[in-house]
């Protein structure tokens, strides 16, 4: 007897099923394509908290021999994208638990430990498993690869802030009045020489005439046309935009007001541009938070005194101007906090700040970092330089010494890379920060960095050069530092750290050689330490008490305490030391809670006031020592405090109701003081954006303020060139690095971060890394045209970035992470992933999961993260989607075969005998 089914088999038909259980599993066994992939409705999966719990017990998240598959003769690529899919899973399953409304901050620490770890199995996974039909890498797939971080290009070529607002034929404000300033010319004499030359600009000079942007212009460059110099001075123009804000919850568009224009300092490569001025004052730098959207900005105030016309109005675009203001820009986005500054032997102006993003050239490479930020004379940002943790990174405070070499000292979470056995803590502790300090040249190159932590949290709140070089970092530990013992709670501690070259080709080697730990039973800080001679003062509030300590440092600079002096029970925090005069100078703020440090020149108004103790250099009590309270009824903050000339500076919150919500106004100010005699001799306060004005830190400069500030125009030589080193430009370290392997699988060859490595450089590792199947080159984006010779059109300015393609246009390579801690990817702005064709008949199809780094720190860290992981997922469903074979059979074209034919008319006439 026939089976239909049987037959109709043969030709794709079907029928009434009347086999047996075995042979009917046989022929479906048979006929099915592809095995149940595990999101499969029908397919049986572990529920999520069993994931999560096993995950958290340790269990690997990717095991190929645990994959399910429900056909035998199944190629091993399913094996494979199962498991994968089961971990991606797993860490969706930690993500939403994760997500979870009220998941305690101890689990939360766990699930994002677990993570992380998580993450990396799968790169480690990716990057070793070989896949025959298809491909899968971490991240992107692309035919072109380029770096987000960018160097940046030499430029003669510098601009300023607006200056004028308005037609162009309109006198220029800045221009009004006595005007006058010198532009300086440097030119290269010989190999190593050169020769300075001031060409003298006094507006007083264009008569009657008008002072317009473009007649200054015209008699500014007539004057360097005469002292024989090709640097000219033009203008820009910034177009005005309509603007959209919201009114009542609705978008209102605004018309465009007028254009702004600001001034273009065109140098050449053989000319060096500046300015100077004869007439200055000193110029106080306040950084603060302004309105209500988290933004924070620069602000420039002219001292009283000197010599330097005092200013009148604020700048173009300006708001919440006060008298004596100077100026007010904007810092970039990304800047979290600015907890230190200072003044640099040249007049620029560096910080400290934590960044949550860095500029768009330049990317972090963990959740927060610390950049060190320079600015000139004139609120322009000239560099910024990132600390490259592979975590998280808090910037405390900064110091500065006579040759311009910059100290900064914080808190570090997880890999610094300082070392080949800098991962960071381990274990429960892993997420416990540690002290760190970076010492950077005049130019803002890193020198050397060292991390030094305590088994339980420690972090460096001071730091200061002692006069041979040796760099002092105070702060607190939960736990005995190295070299030091415990005393109880936190301590306060100070390390001392010396830096060398053994021989000329050795490199900078530091060592520790010197720490001490001090305090009571109780917790204790150091909030501020300073140096003058062989003696080393810290300052801060121990067990509750404010506490000065005196340490003399030997001949090798290892401190040894002296003297101390407790003022008694602090309500509230230090905020500075200083000695000047040969006297110690304390400020902070306290309610009136029992200090005590001599005759009091001011009392206590209410509130919580900022104090100012005056204390002798060896601390015993005398009766010069003096304390002055400054405030009104409210609370006062000391946000920061510097001592000037003997003066003492302080910038804070004036006068706040205690009962204040964070939403109410909040008025800054800005005060100098006689600590002797508790004078206040300059006051400025004023609003912010929303009624929102929250100072952070201030700065002091020595005839920083003159006319050039209404100019735009900065003070000293302008940088026309920063440094290419990758170390430099980017937030990648020394050691950093990723690797390269064949797309068709193979060993992975590693590309390292040297100390010396450029973008042209690098380019180089990655083709001999790939074999020569990637090309990398080096492409310029921006900047502008200076001139033209022949067809060939020079460009300066603008940055530089890295551009990786597949040298054949088809078969590139595969880029992976570097382990965790030492990933340089991330440093580049390079994402992981495959690098060239996916398309076409001879080519293996590519999936990339496009995974970066993620974390489940915080809620908007989890809520990318369940997106980002939903988005894998999809890549590995459509990965199995692409090996069906239906998929990837090919087409049938052209005449019907007569075989085929012939068969067909064999079944229709069986059908027609069996239909009776």
């Amino acid at each position: 007897m026939i089976n239909n089914s049987y037959l109709l088999g043969l030709f794709g038909g079907s029928a009434i099923d009347t086999t047996s259980t075995a042979t009917a599993a046989a022929l479906q066994q048979a006929a099915k394509k592809q095995p149940t992939p595990p999101w499969s409705s029908s397919a049986v999966v572990p529920k999520q908290d069993a994931l999560v719990r096993a995950a958290l017990a340790g269990r690997k998240l990717i095991n190929e021999d645990a994959a399910q598959l429900d056909m035998k003769s199944a190629p091993a690529d399913y094996r494979k994208l199962f498991a994968l899919y089961q971990g991606l899973d797993t860490l969706n399953a930690l993500t939403n638990r994760a997500a979870t409304k009220g998941v305690a901050p101890l689990e939360l620490t766990q699930l994002n430990r677990r993570f992380t770890a998580g993450l990396a199995e799968i790169g480690s996974w990716l990057s070793s498993s070989e896949f025959d039909a298809v491909r899968m890498v971490q991240g992107a797939t692309k035919s072109v690869s380029k770096t987000t971080a960018a160097t940046p290009r030499d430029s003669a070529v510098s601009i300023t802030g607006p200056i004028h607002e308005g037609a162009v034929s309109t006198p220029v404000a800045a221009f009004a009045g006595d005007v006058r300033f010198n532009i300086t010319i440097k030119v290269p004499v010989g190999v190593t020489d050169s020769l300075t030359t001031a060409v003298p600009i006094d507006l007083a000079g264009m008569g009657a005439s008008p002072r317009t942007l473009d007649n200054v212009l015209e008699f500014i460059n007539a004057q360097l046309q005469t002292a024989g110099f090709s640097t000219r001075i033009g203008r820009e123009q910034i177009k005005a935009e309509p603007k959209t804000v919201q009114v009542n919850g609705k978008p209102v568009t605004l018309p465009a007001g007028p254009d702004q224009w600001r001034l273009a300092i065109r140098g050449s490569s053989t000319e060096t541009v500046g300015f100077t001025a004869a007439d200055t004052s000193d110029a106080v730098y306040v950084v603060q938070s302004s309105g209500t959207a988290g933004g924070n900005q620069l602000l420039k105030f002219q001292s009283d005194g000197g010599a330097a016309a005092a200013p009148t109005a604020g700048g173009v675009g300006e708001t919440q101007w006060v008298d004596g203001r100077l100026s007010q820009n904007a810092l970039p986005d990304g800047v979290q906090n600015v907890r230190a500054s200072a003044v640099g032997p040249d007049g620029s102006l560096w910080m400290v700040a934590d960044v949550t993003a860095g500029p768009d050239t330049q990317p972090i490479k963990g959740v927060q970092d610390v950049a060190l930020m320079r600015y000139d004379t004139a609120g322009r940002l000239v560099s910024t330089r990132t600390l490259g943790a592979a975590s998280t990174a808090s910037g405390y405070a900064i110091a500065i010494d006579a040759n311009g070499n910059v100290a900064v000292a914080g808190s570090v979470t997880g890999s610094l890379n300082t070392s080949k056995t800098d991962a960071g803590k381990e274990g429960e502790v892993a997420g416990v920060a540690d002290s760190f300090v970076t010492v950077f040249n005049k130019d803002g190159e890193e020198q050397w960095s060292q991390r030094r932590g305590a088994r339980a949290a420690d972090e460096a709140t001071s730091v200061s050069f002692g006069a041979d070089g040796t760099v002092y970092i105070a702060g607190r530990a939960k736990s005995a530092v190295t070299g030091a013992s415990p005393v109880g709670g936190w301590d306060g501690y100070v390390q001392a750290f010396k830096a060398g070259e053994p021989y000329p080709t050795a490199g900078i080697v530091v060592k520790t050689t010197a720490a001490a730990q001090f305090g009571t039973a109780g917790d204790d800080t150091v909030d501020a330490m300073t140096i003058d001679g062989s003696n080393l003062y810290t300052a801060g509030v121990e067990d509750g008490r404010a506490v000065v300590r005196r340490f003399t440092l030997d001949a090798a600079g290892v401190p040894t305490l002296a003297s101390t002096r407790d003022l008694g029970v602090i309500s509230g925090d230090i905020a500075g030391v200083a000695v000047s005069g040969g006297q110690v100078i304390l400020t902070g703020t306290s309610r009136d809670s029992g200090l005590s440090a001599g005759t009091t020149t001011t009392a206590h108004s209410g509130g919580k006031d900022v104090f100012i103790a005056t204390l002798s250099a060896d601390l015993t009590a005398g009766a010069g020592d003096r304390l002055t309270w400054h405030g009104g009824a409210g609370d006062d903050t000391a946000a920061d405090v510097k001592v000037h000339d003997g003066k003492v500076w302080i910038t804070g919150i004036e006068n706040r109701d205690p009962a204040a919500k964070a939403t109410d106004p909040t008025r800054a100010y800005l005060a100098r003081i006689d600590p002797l005699s508790g004078a206040v001799e300059y006051e400025r306060s004023w609003s912010g954006d929303n009624d929102q004005a929250k100072p952070l830190t201030l700065a002091v400069a020595a005839n920083g303020a003159s006319v050039l500030d209404r100019l735009g125009l900065p003070k000293g030589e302008i940088d026309q060139s920063d440094s290419k080193r990758l170390i430099d430009a980017t937030s990648v370290r020394v050691g950093d690095r990723f690797y390269i392997s064949p797309p068709d699988g193979g060993r992975a060859v590693s590309v390292t971060i040297e100390a010396k490595d450029t973008l042209a450089t690098l380019a180089r590792k990655i083709e001999i890394a790939s074999a020569g199947k990637l090309k990398a080159s080096v492409v310029s984006e921006g900047g502008s045209v200076t001139g033209k010779t022949g067809e060939t059109t020079t460009t300066t300015g603008g940055f530089q970035r890295l551009s990786i393609t597949a040298r054949d246009g088809k078969s590139g390579g595969v880029i992976t992470a570097g382990e965790t801690g030492r990933d340089a990817l991330a440093g580049l702005g390079l994402s992981p992933g495959y690098i060239g064709s996916s398309v076409g008949d001879d080519v293996i199809k590519t999936f990339g999961l496009a995974l970066p780094y993620l974390t489940l720190a915080d809620a908007a860290s989890i809520k990318t993260a369940g997106e980002k992981l939903q988005a894998a997922m999809k890549a590995v469903r459509d990965a199995y989607r692409a090996l069906d074979p239906a998929t990837t059979a090919p087409a049938a074209n052209g005449p019907v075969p007569a075989y085929l034919t012939n068969q067909l008319a064999n079944y229709q006439a069986a059908l027609a005998r069996l239909g009776g």
